[in-house]
């Protein structure tokens, strides 16, 4: 995707995705234009300078730092957005709530388009559809991804691991062939237990496949393809939660374009899936 085409909330993904790797005064001017959204058009690169307590000089660079020519063109891509949707003014806690986590989970969702890359998404299904063993790691909240992920590649009659244990996920991700893929999911690429298993496939000659949240992290460095898919933090303690729907949605995106590439093995394998699933079923 052509950054300075994104739309809607395209343009605030991207933005969110590669903040880790600004330095502090540019990481502040992306903060103002996350707030600010579409009225950024109405701004100068002055205004948004003294809104980010920098100089104008450092908005240029923290445009071109976010793949833009400069300011203008930032502002021609804000300019397509949408208005920004406003929390919730509800006086009731749990209405306000409510109406918060599913604006951000419907951010979430409409920036994936702008962060996975059909071919991105079509050369990690590829690398899966090829390995003879996968090995999933996740820890914490990303380790609920991790099982889905898990259970939907087995389904496909992949060849799947997923320990929940981390030194046993180091210890399986040090033994994987180079012909293995090792798919380590974490939202903020900085899990000490699955940077270090990814590590520990890359070591061992297998290929590894991240989904994280921001583009830029110690476990993207270790990857071999990137999927890069977040949502916006709404409190402390729940950073994650809109993170890990837009993960779920990338990994059954994953999941289809997989199947596509399996063709009738895969669907037969769905089909005992199914056989088994109803035998649990009353």
């Amino acid at each position: 995707m052509e950054i300075h085409s994104a739309t809607g909330g395209e343009l605030a993904a991207h933005i969110r995705a590669h903040l880790p790797e600004l330095r502090d005064t540019e990481a502040r001017v992306a903060r103002v234009v996350l707030d600010k959204g579409a009225q950024v058009v109405h701004l100068s690169v002055s205004d948004v300078a003294a809104l980010a307590g920098t100089a104008p000089s450092s908005v240029v660079r923290a445009c071109q730092r976010l793949g833009f020519r400069g300011y203008q063109e930032l502002k021609i891509a804000a300019a397509r957005q949408a208005p920004a949707q406003e929390p919730s003014r509800d006086r009731d806690p749990a209405a306000r709530a409510l109406a918060d986590t599913v604006r951000a989970a419907r951010e979430a969702l409409d920036g994936v388009a702008a962060t996975v890359p059909p071919e991105r998404l079509r050369a990690a299904a590829e690398l899966l559809d090829a390995a003879p063993r996968v090995l999933v790691v996740g820890a914490g909240l990303s380790g609920a991804v991790a099982l889905d992920t898990a259970y939907r590649l087995r389904a496909l009659g992949c060849a799947v691991d997923a320990p929940a244990d981390p030194l046993t996920a180091q210890l399986a991700a040090s033994q994987l062939a180079s012909a293995d893929v090792c798919l380590a999911i974490s939202h903020t690429g900085a899990t000490r237990s699955t940077v270090d298993a990814a590590r520990g496939a890359r070591r061992a000659g297998a290929r590894v496949v991240a989904l994280t949240s921001y583009a830029r992290s110690p476990l993207s460095e270790s990857s071999d393809c990137t999927l890069v898919a977040g949502g916006q933090d709404l409190v402390f303690g729940l950073e994650t939660v809109a993170s890990r729907l837009a993960h779920l949605t990338v990994i059954d995106a994953l999941a289809l374009t997989l199947l596509g590439l399996r063709g009738a093995p895969a669907e037969a394998a769905l089909r005992l899936s199914a056989d088994v699933t109803v035998d649990h079923s009353y």
